[in-house]
C-alpha cells in the first residue's frame, strides 16, 4: 500500500466518530441526493487510485459468498460445491459464508486475483460507493473507511463541504 493510502486509513481511524456524524446527517437526506454525492466522489477518486497497489480489502476482509458465487467458483475449479465450501469457507456470526482466512487465498503476490473472472459479487461491487440506494449501506460504508483508502478520501470530501456535516 502506498504511503498516501496508509495515511488515508489512519486518518479515517482518527476521524471515525466525526464520520459517524456525517453518516447520521446523510441519513436525513433524500436517497437520490446521497447517491449523487457518493457517485461523483467515487468516480473522481477511482480515477486516481490503482487498486493493485493497495489490495487492502483482499488482505484484511472477506467478502460474503452467495450460493451463486459458490456455484460459479466451484465450476471454475472443477470441484464440487461442498468441497469448495469445506476447503475455503466458514459461516460467520451472521450466517453468511466468508473466507476461512485473511488475506484472501486467491490473492496473488502481485495483488491480482486468481479468480478475478469469477470472483464473488461482493468483490465485484466493493467498496460499494457507486451503487444505488447508498442510504441503505451507510453504516457499512463507514466501516469501509477503515479498509479502503478511496472510501476514506470520499469522506474527506464530505468533511470539506459544510453543507454535508
Amino acid at each position: 500500500m502506498e504511503t498516501k493510502d496508509v495515511k488515508s486509513i489512519e486518518k479515517a481511524k482518527k476521524e471515525f466518530k466525526s464520520n459517524k456524524k456525517i453518516i447520521n446527517n446523510l441519513k436525513k437526506r433524500k436517497s437520490a441526493d446521497i447517491d449523487k454525492i457518493f457517485h461523483e466522489n467515487h468516480d473522481a477518486e477511482f480515477q486516481k487510485m490503482d487498486c493493485l497497489k493497495c489490495a487492502n480489502c483482499c488482505k484484511t476482509t472477506s467478502p460474503i459468498f452467495r450460493n451463486a458465487d459458490i456455484r460459479r467458483i466451484s465450476k471454475f475449479f472443477r470441484i464440487k460445491e461442498i468441497k469448495f465450501v469445506e476447503e475455503y469457507l466458514r459461516i460467520d456470526e451472521e450466517q453468511d459464508y466468508v473466507l476461512k482466512q485473511s488475506p484472501c487465498q486467491f490473492l496473488l503476490n502481485d495483488n491480482t486475483c486468481s479468480i478475478y473472472e469469477v470472483r464473488p459479487l461482493a468483490c465485484r461491487e466493493y467498496p460499494h460507493t457507486d451503487r444505488k440506494n447508498m442510504q441503505q449501506i451507510l453504516d457499512l460504508t463507514l466501516q469501509n473507511t477503515l479498509i479502503c483508502p478511496v472510501v476514506s478520501r470520499i469522506f474527506d470530501q464530505f468533511s470539506a463541504h459544510q453543507n454535508i456535516k
